[in-house]
Formats: C-alpha cells, structure tokens, sequence
C-alpha cells in the first residue's frame, strides 16, 4: 500500500473547480514532484492535504489513516509537514528556537514543571536543544543557532523552515517551491540536501518546484497539474518530454 493516496480529490471555489478528480500515489521513500503553471492547482493540492481546506469530493489516506475532516495540527500528528512558498519563520526567535518550537509538540513536561523548573523541565529541554542541534547540522545551520532567524541569508532561512518541518518527525514532507527566490549555486546545495534529508531521516518527500533542473534532478516521479487537472503523470524523464507538458507547461 502506498504511504500517501489521493482518490478522485476535488475542491471548488465560487463555482470555480480549483482541482477537480485529482489522483497521486506515493510509495514511501519517494521523492516525488508536483509541477505545473502558476494557478494550477498545486497549493491548493497542499492545502487540502494538511487540512487547511476541506475536499468537496475524494478520499486522502496518510499510511493508511483518513486525513479528510482532520484539523491541520490532527494532519501534522498523523505524519505530514510542510514548507511554504513564501517563508514563514519566527523571525524574532532564534535558529534554534524556531526548530525547538516544533519539537514542543511533543513535549512531555508539564505546566507546573516549566513554572517551577523541575527536573523534568530542564531534562526535557536538554533533549530538545541536542535534538534540535542534530537537525541544524543536517543545513550546516548550527553555527547560526544562536542568531535570529531574520538575521540568516535568504537561503538558510528557506532550509531553517526545512529544517522546523523535520523537527515534527513527519512520515510525508511537503516542500513548496524550496528553491524559489535562490541563486544558482542555492539551488544546487539544497538539491544536494533533499535528498540527503529524505535518506537519513527515512522520510517520503512531495515538492512543488518551478526549477526544471532541480526537478530533474532528484524527483523519480511526477504529475503535471493544469487548470487544476492532471495532465500527464509517471517517471520524471517521460513526464518532461511529453508533448503535453512541452506545451502546456514549458511553453514551446
């Protein structure tokens, strides 16, 4: 059984179907892309999955478990993190603070005891700061652990906001447009850096991506979107040179 599957999946704004009898099915391990042009589809697609919209038609399954009616922190529970287009940091916190924030979620402390600062508190923050540490050094982030999160280049902030979304533990991470906005040379290293989050963290990766170069390089799979309806779907190399996506998406 596939990690993720999304059956017949739809959604309407005004009369307008933003996605309509949309399908996807993820093994685990995968690093799998979802691309198309602006207003395709493709956040609308996100935002259904981790329950910020709820799906007029369709069924979604996260191993196993049904996601549709869940609130998006149940949906986070369940296994699936997210990154956003635009960043969306605690720019006032610090690089490590932003991670721990994620980490809380899973706090095992009381009220009482961060009150009184009981053993259990500062125990509990200890394994929070090593776990959050362990991540940064995954970005080579830990040295900028102590600075605020709008202090770091753009680059490192679109990996910090990575870097919180793994904090979670999610089973299923879903990036939306990770290279947007990052030079060439960005772009590589995050390329780079995906996949190495995908292995040692054994999780399952969906991307947005408008890079075609980053796309090509780490995805196996893909589905195109257009207005909101597949388009072509299979292995990353046959999806880019069909004639459909050439013209729909690439504009030649």
């Amino acid at each position: 059984m596939a990690l993720l599957e999304v059956k017949n999946l739809g959604i309407a704004f005004g009369g307008l179907k933003a996605v309509d009898n949309f399908n996807i099915a993820i093994e685990k391990g995968e690093l799998y892309g979802l691309i198309g042009p602006n207003g395709a589809g493709k956040t609308t697609v996100f935002n259904l999955l981790t329950g910020v919209y709820q799906p007029d038609t369709g069924t979604m399954e996260l191993d196993g478990t049904d996601l549709v009616g869940k609130a998006p922190a149940d949906i986070c529970r369940c296994g699936i993190a997210r990154t956003f287009q635009n960043i969306r940091l605690f720019k006032k916190l610090s690089v490590r603070d932003n991670v721990k924030v994620a980490l809380h979620n899973d706090v095992e402390y009381s009220l009482l005891a961060s009150i009184f600062r009981l053993p259990s508190y500062f125990s509990r923050e200890k394994a929070m700061n090593e776990k959050s540490r362990e991540i940064l050094e995954v970005f080579g982030l830990e040295k900028y652990e102590n600075a605020y999160a709008a202090n770091l280049p753009y680059g490192k902030q679109r990996e910090l906001e990575i870097a919180r979304a793994l904090a979670t533990e999610p089973k299923l991470l879903l990036l939306d447009e990770p290279a947007a906005g990052m030079n060439p040379n960005e772009t590589a290293e995050l390329m780079e850096t995906i996949k190495l989050i995908r292995d040692k963290f054994d999780i399952t990766i969906l991307l947005i991506e408008h890079d075609m170069k980053l796309v090509a390089g780490i995805c196996e799979r893909l589905t195109v979107l257009n207005f909101g309806t597949e388009l072509a779907s299979g292995e990353t190399s046959a999806v880019l040179n069909d004639p459909k996506v050439i013209t729909a998406y690439l504009g030649e």
